[in-house]
């Protein structure tokens, strides 16, 4: 008798998505805190290209970062915008958490900054200007991201800026404005490090900051210590390089002198009424045709080298050294979820799957649901946004600290975030 052939098995493409519906192909990235890992993969029904992220769930409970893997995921499904690296799929396995997410090939301006060292005044301008209405449609929807910085902005292949890593982005009321000192330290507005409660305006000074960093090579405020940043960003005169001129043009100082602002109500883009109006008609932005920014007709000025890695090629060997268990897909167990811890229950329960193909962006400000039992009821966020809806794109890189009392998501208040360290080593 011959010997059996084994063949595999074939992959259902209309039950819910999983690691078997993909090619996994080399990482990219490197997630918050190490705990994520995020690799290149095709679909294998679409042959798409999208970026995965997945994380470990033992080291998420470990780190005390579960409340965050699971508002992240539920944020995301929110929102679709062209300047935001948006959720396609999401799902997970016995040992990880997966976010399928649109693949940026141009890698972040972090690196990007690291290798030029400043950006011609042109090309910050547009890519503020991208990720200012990126900024003003999460506004919209009562969304603050609170970890804006250049590591944070992905470029596509082509040079367009995308924001992400929505890990400890959060809902917010004006009503009840949040306190919780979340964020990388050195972009952190000073109305986080007083502790005076704080809403979206946080996201413009730190649009600020980068705006200065991607300008000069350098942030506005310094410090060699928490102690000595936090004072630089609370008291400090907003000082500029002695070359500024050289570097930029007194529009662009005028901006830079808005975004820093320190008080809120006169902050640009932060004033009562349409502030984004106030900055789509400041005069460094004057000269953008915005709905052709929007819809990407604007030709980027700056286009990555499609002939080399833009990210840290050390992620990939990293990944190979350092991972105990090696990603590949695997069926899942049958077991009691029951016996599980009450972490690992809550992401059984709440890291649910999500299929972009299949499902509508779901807003929580008109849905009154009932996650689970670890969510209770509360106020109502604000309206929907009707801004373009962007086609799957291309890239992931991610990073952030955080500590919140509780986070306050639309209609759901979502278990309080475990104290953990808040600040970044400064940048030297």
């Amino acid at each position: 008798m011959g010997a059996i052939c084994c063949r595999p098995q074939p992959i259902d493409f209309e039950g819910d998505v999983n690691l078997f519906h993909f090619v996994l192909l080399r990482c990219v990235g490197k997630g918050a805190f190490g705990k994520a890992f995020v690799r290149m993969v095709q679909h294998k029904q679409t042959r798409e290209l999208y970026a995965l992220k997945y994380i470990n769930k033992s080291k998420c409970v470990k780190m005390k970062a579960v409340a965050n893997i699971i508002q992240e995921r539920r944020l995301l499904e929110e929102i679709d915008h062209p300047f935001v690296v948006n959720l396609r799929y999401a799902f997970q396995d016995d040992e990880n958490c997966f976010f399928v997410l649109d693949l940026m090939l141009g890698g972040d301006l972090r690196f990007h900054l690291e290798r030029l060292g400043s950006l011609p005044e042109a090309t910050v301008q547009f890519f503020i200007a991208e990720i200012a209405s990126a900024l003003a449609y999460l506004h919209e929807n009562r969304i603050m991201h609170r970890d804006l910085k250049p590591d944070n902005i992905l470029l596509d292949a082509r040079g367009h800026a995308h924001l992400t890593d929505f890990n400890i982005a959060v809902h917010f009321s004006e009503r009840r404005p949040l306190t919780g000192v979340a964020g990388s330290m050195a972009y952190m507005a000073p109305e986080i490090l007083a502790k005076r409660g704080y809403t979206y305006t946080i996201d413009w000074w730190s649009l600020g900051v980068c705006a200065y960093e991607l300008l000069f090579g350098r942030r506005p405020f310094r410090g060699k210590t928490n102690t000595d940043l936090t004072y630089s960003i609370s008291r400090d005169h907003l000082r500029f390089p002695e070359d500024a001129d050289r570097k930029c043009g007194r529009a662009a100082i005028l901006a830079l002198k808005g975004f820093l602002e320190r008080d809120p109500s006169r902050r640009l883009a932060c004033k009562s009424g349409d502030g984004f109006e106030e900055l789509r008609n400041h005069v460094w932005f004057s000269s953008i045709d915005w709905p052709a920014l929007e819809s990407k007709a604007v030709p980027p000025p700056f286009t990555p080298d499609s002939k080399k890695a833009n990210f840290d090629a050390s992620h990939e060997l990293e990944e190979l050294l350092l991972e105990d268990n090696p990603l590949k897909a695997k069926a899942r167990k049958n077991r009691d979820v029951s016996t599980l811890s009450v972490e690992m229950q809550q992401m059984e329960e709440q890291f649910t799957p999500y299929d972009f193909t299949r499902e509508q962006r779901r807003y929580c400000a008109n849905n009154q649901q009932i996650v689970s039992s670890f969510t209770a009821a509360t106020t109502s966020s604000g309206p929907v946004a009707s801004r373009p809806v962007t086609p799957s794109a291309n890239d992931q890189r991610l990073g952030g600290v955080a500590t919140e009392e509780a986070l306050a998501y639309g209609n759901c208040i979502y278990p309080p975030l475990e104290k953990d360290q808040y600040s970044e080593k400064p940048h030297p």
